[in-house]
């Protein structure tokens, strides 16, 4: 296994460390929880810029990339809802097309073809990393007993633009790969 599929595989590792810190009450784990996500979607930025360079990109990585993108994240989301954080309707729309694009990943490999992230998949991720960051460090300033007004507002506007980030990058990569589910 090359560094690059490591460093794919360290980021499913990180996400479950990243939850356990989440659910720990105080600014001090979710200071931890912020640290673990950050290093765990610098893998994320490195796992493909060491198989670009070095030569090693595999259908393992092209596969598994995507695949620890999502534990990360949607793990996030979904302690966002248990948290009362985000509404849970957003969270089921991000999921809906990760499993839609998932499958029509899956169903490529039944054809022997293996589809890679594209560039609106990669910006969707970007966006869905900056929304989670930015409400940890929401939850770290609410557990260092500060308040802000309007924080809810800003996490709700910030979310219905990572869903509309989502479901438009979803429906761009079904329309370049309808030949894979409609053929």
């Amino acid at each position: 296994m090359n560094l690059a599929n490591k460093l794919t595989i360290s980021r499913i590792i990180l996400a479950g460390f990243f939850i356990w810190f989440l659910f720990i009450k105080g600014a001090g784990a979710k200071c931890l929880a912020l640290a673990i996500f950050l290093a765990a979607c610098i893998t994320d930025y490195y796992d493909g810029y060491i198989a670009r360079h070095t030569g090693t990109i595999t259908a393992f990585g092209k596969l598994m990339d995507p695949i620890a993108d999502k534990i990360l994240i949607l793990g996030a989301f979904l302690a966002f809802v248990e948290m009362e954080i985000v509404p849970s309707w957003m969270v089921m729309i991000i999921i809906s097309r990760e499993l839609v694009i998932t499958g029509i990943r899956i169903l490529a490999l039944s054809q022997k073809k293996v589809l890679a992230a594209e560039t609106g998949g990669k910006h969707k991720t970007i966006s869905q990393m900056m929304a989670v960051v930015s409400i940890l460090i929401f939850l770290i300033i609410r557990d260092l007993g500060f308040g802000f007004r309007h924080i809810h507002a800003a996490v709700y506007l910030m979310m219905l633009i990572t869903v509309a980030m989502t479901l438009s990058s979803g429906v761009s990569y079904m329309v370049r790969n309808k030949d894979i589910f409609m053929g």
